[in-house]
């Protein structure tokens, strides 16, 4: 441990509070190392945690109020849809279920700090994981004056033995119920899980483990038909029926859940420079995902779909790392947002045991013509019109091949002089 320096004083602390036995415990501790008052603030994101009695429970450990905010709503619209419309998706497969939720959470958290007069805020996130990054950054971009407090990287707690011992010596009540050997995170839009079995990338995830979806093997026997309808890049119906974007969400959750749908394992780079393993169940993201961007292969432009596809990496990059409130990401949303104009019609999935099979898109903004791309006689692509674009398409190719034989009168791609070879 590095050598202790004094603390620095603060008066009010606004926490970001799940009443966990992390953040219960670092009530007293907050209070105890800096002689501060301690606000205790959680986010309801769909997280399905009981919510009741939290409050109480936060008074109970030493905070003198607790906010408790439903901010589902704002989680759909201001964050999951964004980066959907993005098309943004981390190392190939994580759809960011985690990290566009904590830059939410310490948004609210800095607003309630400023209506508090509090001139601090404080988090649970380990010094070793990706969240510390996308809570401090926010707070950073958002009100840089505000002092950020991070327990894991000053205590002397270094487990849950320590942690519940902690709790017992300030009276703060825990559950005594046995923790899972699984590091869960779970929001409207996702469940991850890292640890236990999952610390060996070669174990296949157990069963038992999934809290969110069907097991494939169990998903129902026969295919069921989905059908979402956007407007503008927006989902606004599921199966013709209009619904909220929070009842919109609920339902493709409901219905892929029980097919198995959205079920993936990954080993990804955390920016902290390590690699962790990681389980992630999205049934509804995963279906907006790929319903949005069928409806792209038929309404955007060939060079517009390969930039945005550019584009969408470096989307990903800025969420997983932290920088939501970066200028880049909102420069990128104005891309964006020119590219959703005509992202409007339906799409047709057919689930069937953890697969969500596209079978159907159409749209009035289609630039996809059968009349076009048909073998059939059509005024509108004569097919010798072909041999001159080949050609000039192919020219520097050519030139580069001209030049190639000519200066050392052989290339790669000679043929072999067969008769050297001996004969069996």
């Amino acid at each position: 441990m590095p050598p202790k320096t004094a603390r620095p004083k603060v008066n009010k602390v606004v926490l970001a509070y799940s009443g966990g036995l992390d953040t219960s415990v670092i009530v007293p501790w907050l209070r105890n190392n800096y002689g501060c008052e301690v606000i205790c603030f959680c986010a309801n994101l769909g997280q399905e945690e009981e919510l009741a009695g939290l409050e109480t429970k936060a008074i109970a450990s030493g905070a003198s109020k607790c906010y408790i905010e439903d901010l589902r709503l704002e989680f759909i619209t201001d964050f999951i849809f964004p980066t959907m419309q993005a098309g943004a998706v981390y190392e190939r497969k994580y759809l960011l279920g985690t990290s566009f939720a904590r830059p939410l959470i310490a948004k609210r958290m800095v607003e309630i700090a400023e209506m508090e007069g509090a001139d601090a805020v404080a988090h649970g996130a380990t010094g070793k994981g990706n969240d510390q990054v996308r809570f401090e950054l926010t707070v950073m971009a958002l009100n840089p004056k505000l002092r950020i407090i991070a327990p894991w990287r000053e205590w002397e707690i270094r487990g849950r033995k320590d942690a519940l011992d902690y709790a017992a010596e300030f009276n703060v009540p825990v559950s005594a119920t046995e923790k899972s050997i699984y590091s869960r995170d779970r929001n409207l839009f996702h469940m991850s899980h890292e640890g236990g079995l999952l610390e060996d990338p070669w174990n296949e995830p157990e069963e038992v483990m999934y809290t969110l979806t069907t097991s494939p093997e169990e998903a129902p026997e026969q295919p069921e038909y989905l059908e979402i309808d956007f407007k503008s890049g927006t989902p606004v119906r599921v199966n013709g029926v209009a619904r909220g974007a929070l009842g919109l969400f609920e339902e493709l959750n409901r219905i892929g859940a029980k097919h198995g749908i959205g079920r993936i394992d990954l080993v990804e780079n955390r920016l902290v420079g390590m690699k962790s393993h990681g389980v992630y169940e999205t049934p509804g993201g995963t279906l907006l995902y790929e319903a949005h961007a069928a409806l792209e292969q038929l309404c955007l432009d060939k060079e517009t779909l390969h930039y945005k596809q550019m584009i969408g990496l470096k989307y990903a990059d800025l969420v997983y790392n932290g920088q939501w409130y970066s200028s880049l990401r909102k420069a990128l949303d104005a891309f964006v947002q020119a590219t959703e104009q005509n992202i409007t019609g339906t799409v047709r999935f057919k689930l069937y045991k953890g697969n969500a099979i596209l079978v159907g898109r159409k749209s009035p903004f289609s630039l996809y013509r059968e009349d076009y791309v048909t073998f059939d006689q059509d005024d509108v692509y004569n097919q010798q019109d072909a041999e001159g674009f080949i050609k000039l398409f192919g020219l520097p190719m050519k030139v580069e091949g001209m030049l190639t034989r000519e200066g050392v009168g052989v290339t790669d791609y000679d043929t072999p002089d067969y008769s050297k070879f001996k004969r069996d």
